[in-house]
């Protein structure tokens, strides 16, 4: 009888599953390779359950290492499904920013632009905002465009249009602030970067702000700009706020 069993060969189908198992579990933490760690757990697990129905069977010596071979498969794929999603959650807010959570004008705006009576909802309220009015970010970082100077006269003899802004992080961690987090809009709606004002004074420019700092700057755009639009991030296609300015 122990003839018979030595006789019993392993099984080749768990141990190709286990070896598919251990390089996706290798591959599983590494972002768009774990692709590929998806298909190799994939592979080993159907090979795994094979070579255990072998195993169970009497056919196949090698019991622990198809349970093995199954354990591993299974934890990779579950690795792989939890570090894509919070991959594509940390590419999302990179490329879209931190989005708007709440906005509120200022004091000397309480009375102002109020028709209806009833405060805007969802993405209106951060649409076409009044001079004055702070958005705050996800991530704490308040945004405000404190007033509008038009009719500024250029070292060229054309006219721009200054806007002054301010950034208050309210949040825990550092923020960052830009003059490229900026653009302006026409009534065409043709949307621009800001532009060289020859006499500009107290320019916004780039930085990393503290918990609990606040800066404040200045921003020029062309003659004929009727929006300020505030972007979280440089690379994002929608603005997370917009100001009218006249």
């Amino acid at each position: 009888m122990a003839d018979t069993e030595q006789s019993i060969p392993r099984s080749a189908a768990s141990i190709t599953a286990l070896v598919l198992g251990i390089i996706a579990l290798v591959m599983s933490w590494m972002p768009i390779i774990n692709n590929f760690a998806f298909i190799f757990g994939a592979l080993g697990l159907i090979f795994g359950i094979v070579g255990l129905i072998g195993v169970m069977r009497g056919k196949k010596a090698g019991k622990g290492i198809a349970i093995a071979a199954l354990i591993v498969n299974v934890l990779s794929l579950a690795i792989v499904l939890g570090t894509q999603s919070m991959y594509s959650a940390a590419i999302d807010d990179a490329v879209n920013g931190p989005a708007a959570t709440s906005a509120a004008p200022s004091e000397q705006d309480d009375s102002a632009d109020e028709p209806s009576g009833e405060e805007p909802q969802g993405e209106a309220r951060y649409t076409d905002l009044a001079v004055g009015t702070s958005v705050e970010l996800e991530n704490g970082l308040a945004v405000t465009v404190d007033s509008v100077e038009t009719g500024l006269a250029n070292y060229d003899g054309s006219v721009v249009v200054g806007v002054h802004v301010t950034y208050t992080n309210n949040g825990d961690d550092t923020a960052n602030y830009n003059p490229y987090d900026w653009k302006g809009e026409d009534a065409q709606g043709a949307q621009e970067y800001t532009t060289f004002y020859s006499e500009g004074a107290d320019e916004l420019s780039s930085g990393t702000l503290a918990a609990g700092g606040s800066v404040s700057g200045n921003v020029y755009f062309e003659d004929g700009t009727v929006k300020a639009l505030y972007f979280a991030s440089m690379v994002a296609d929608e603005p997370t706020a917009s100001w009218t300015l006249s």
